[in-house]
């Protein structure tokens, strides 16, 4: 049994969870669960924080068939609904994974992952990186596939075309990007013919990403954003010496004792009032993280004192997505401005 046990009360009610409506009329929980273990969690604990959080008042979970454990989160959603939540009530995403972004591939991968979740449709489908790179599990930060390639454009929406499909066939509610860049989207919204109505994206105090965050809403794209309080447990590819902690900042700390709860909740609290939808994963503490976006919120000045500690400091740097020799991660974030060229 996890540490917040499933019949653990009080539980925080659904309907203090703020509502984020999405270009189509339809809200979403503005607080999920992730469901990434990384290479520390096993499936079966993520499964069992997916249905205890269920018991607790979370609504949203956030999937992806790489993560490797749709299988054992459908069993709990499974159980989640005998146990009295209705589909109607819950808000479950997954992602299409970079080795599937053939035309034929679209559609079985996402009918794959419905299969797995015990679902008749999916609320959100996302490409979840924009590059057909496939990489293997645990595999460290020099791994590159021989057949990696840049992002094209013209490749892309042949991938977007059949998310669209999944749209028309009634598959999916919504479609949506991760990890993508305003170049990139720009395109996107250029030639799609349904819009992405979320961006998922790394976003915490101490990587911001303003201008992506002002763009993304200002074209009516909801910005997801994970990674909300610095994920400690993300793998250790995707770690450098530079990192920092948002929840060991000197402010977010001080502001979390102001509050009597711990920095991590801080981060969500923040993320929440800023106006995008964190989505921390946690088997110990996703109780505190649902209460931190249900009430007692942060002050004026205390918004603006986190706004002001953003370090620009990317995580996830994505180093394994890279397609040629001689690169640096910060060529698949375009941060000239532009597609970075093959």
């Amino acid at each position: 049994m996890n540490t917040e046990s499933k019949s653990r009360s009080p539980v925080v009610d659904p309907a203090s969870i703020p509502q984020r409506r999405l270009y189509t009329g339809l809200t979403m929980p503005a607080v999920g669960l992730g469901t990434f273990g990384s290479d520390h969690v096993s499936p079966s604990q993520v499964a069992e924080a997916v249905e205890g959080a269920a018991a607790v008042g979370y609504r949203h979970f956030d999937c992806a068939s790489v993560y490797g454990n749709e299988p054992e989160v459908g069993a709990a959603l499974e159980a989640v609904r005998r146990n009295g939540i209705n589909r109607e009530e819950l808000w479950v995403t997954s992602k299409l994974w970079n080795d599937k972004h053939a035309e034929d591939d679209v559609i079985p991968s996402c009918q794959q992952s419905m299969g797995d979740l015990r679902l008749k449709y999916l609320d959100l489908y996302l490409v979840h990186w924009p590059f057909p790179n496939f990489h293997l599990p645990g595999c460290d930060v020099s791994s590159r596939s021989a057949d990696s390639k840049p992002y094209i454009h013209a490749d892309f929406m042949k991938t977007w075309r059949k998310m669209e499909e999944l749209v028309d066939l009634g598959l999916v509610r919504h479609i949506g990007t991760s990890n993508m860049t305003i170049p990139k989207l720009k395109l996107v919204l250029r030639d799609s013919r349904i819009k992405p109505a979320v961006n998922e994206m790394e976003l915490h105090p101490h990587f911001q990403q303003p201008e992506l965050f002002q763009f993304v809403v200002e074209n009516g794209i909801h910005p997801i954003g994970y990674c909300p309080i610095g994920s400690p447990g993300r793998p250790e590819r995707d770690r450098t010496p530079e990192d920092t902690s948002p929840t060991e900042d000197p402010v977010i700390v001080k502001i979390a004792r102001a509050h009597g709860i711990h920095p991590a909740v801080i981060c969500i609290k923040w993320a929440v009032q800023r106006g995008q939808t964190p989505i921390p994963f946690s088997i110990n503490h996703y109780r505190a993280n649902l209460e931190g976006g249900a009430g007692d919120p942060l002050t004026g000045e205390e918004m603006h004192q986190i706004a002001a500690v953003d370090r620009n400091c990317r995580l996830i740097k994505g180093q394994v997505f890279l397609w040629k020799e001689g690169q640096t991660w910060e060529d698949l974030w375009d941060i000239d401005g532009e597609v970075t060229p093959a």
